[in-house]
């Protein structure tokens, strides 16, 4: 499919000159607004793959319902804790997920036409990871594709502090177990936004939620829904997409795409640079830019396994927190 060059993620790596205490850094306009117009220009039919996927309302309610229905069976079966542990790794981890690309999908307003109806199946997609994120994700999310790379604007990447003791296997090990606590508390410690109605919102119907799946499945419901959300989040194949997406493997380059097995369990999500080329075209559609316009995309490197992607950052010396590409300012793109 992809003749571009797969990143190794099995070494030997190159050995590491000297420890790596500070970002990339780029003068330049992030790659995919310039991209975008070339691809358009080139490719216009590719407008005929935006707008809304109703498809993400049917799984949405089919994923939460499933896990309600497993979350529950823990609590009223009364299985063995070793079990329960096994399901949500094996099972649960991958249902969270794909619901967190489900909020991520909605956060772009791709399921329906107007933004109110997105913003309320994402209240229900959050259902299952027991805390609220949903609204919060959005705000931050949006700048993340608005102003990439922009220094302390884009809360997707990881902060000095991060960097200073994620340095050797062992660190960057317990790094990428917690890596979802960072990921999600990074944009409201380091850039808080005061909360509002949408948040309060979220928060109880999260919390209305949570009560109904302590009251019909007990402590045993909640716990398996945590554990499947956290393992979810960490040292998972799953997760292996939050590192391959934008630390740098290559020189020069900062957004990467995956093409592997695992997209169709969470929206295509690995056809990353094509999401941040058309962010308004839907997961299911994203192939079909690549497809569409491969000499946009053959030229750049790619994964193909989030595991071998969390193998490398982990044992690979030249890879860290540190690994990502911050820029001053918005530079706008030369065409723009």
């Amino acid at each position: 499919m992809c003749k571009s060059e797969t990143i190794n993620v099995s070494g030997p790596f190159e050995p590491q000159v000297s420890k790596r205490d500070k970002f990339y850094w780029s003068e330049d306009a992030e790659p995919h607004a310039s991209r975008r117009k070339q691809i358009l220009a080139k490719h216009p039919e590719i407008r005929n793959l935006f707008g809304p996927d109703v498809y993400i309302l049917h799984q949405v309610f089919f994923v939460v319902g499933m896990q309600t229905v497993v979350a529950w069976a823990m609590g009223e079966y009364n299985v063995s804790w070793l079990v329960l542990c096994i399901v949500a790794y094996a099972f649960g981890a991958f249902c969270n997920h794909n619901l967190f690309l489900a909020v991520h999908e909605l956060a772009h307003n791709l399921a329906f036409e107007s933004p109110l109806p997105n913003r309320l199946l994402a209240l229900v997609a959050n259902f299952p990871a027991i805390f609220p994120f949903a609204v919060t994700f959005q705000k931050y999310h949006l700048e993340h594709h608005q102003h990439q790379g922009v220094d302390d604007v884009d809360m997707d990447i990881p902060t000095y502090w991060e960097g200073s003791w994620a340095v050797n296997t062992a660190s960057k090990t317990v790094w990428v177990i917690c890596q979802l606590f960072f990921y999600a508390l990074r944009p409201v410690l380091v850039k808080p936004k005061p909360p509002g109605l949408a948040e309060a919102v979220n928060l109880l119907t999260c919390l209305a939620y949570d009560a109904a799946m302590f009251y019909i499945g007990g402590g045993k419901a909640i716990v398996y829904l945590l554990i499947s959300t956290f393992v979810g989040g960490g040292l998972h194949p799953i997760a292996g997409h939050f590192i391959s997406e934008h630390y740098i493997f290559k020189e020069g380059q900062e957004t990467y795409s995956y093409y592997g097995p695992l997209n169709w369990v969470i929206y295509n999500a690995g056809y990353h640079n094509e999401h941040h080329d058309f962010p308004r075209i839907p997961g299911s559609r994203l192939k079909q830019v690549y497809n569409t316009a491969p000499e946009f995309y053959d030229n750049l490197a790619h994964h193909t396994s989030w595991s071998g992607c969390i193998y490398r950052y982990i044992t690979d010396p030249n890879v860290g927190p540190f690994s990502r590409m911050r820029r001053r300012t918005r530079v706008p793109s030369k065409k723009e």
